[in-house]
């Protein structure tokens, strides 16, 4: 394999290996980082936004996107 050709490929740890936890706010899907167990989004113009379990629930949240 070429040189180029493997600077094009994502090496194969990239990839996930376990499945992610997904909760929907208001309208935006927050996903579970377990390492840090804190739930990550982004807003509406594509920054990063983080929230406790707790302020997840204080906001409400469903599993799926329509209640």
């Amino acid at each position: 394999m070429s040189t180029s050709a493997q600077a094009q490929r994502a090496p194969e740890t990239s990839r996930p290996t376990e499945p992610c936890s997904v909760g929907w706010s208001k309208g935006h899907a927050y996903v579970l980082e377990g390492f840090r167990a804190r739930w990550v989004a982004v807003d509406d113009r594509g920054r990063p936004h983080a929230l406790s379990h707790a302020d997840l629930q204080r906001h409400g949240w469903t599993r799926t996107r329509f209640a």
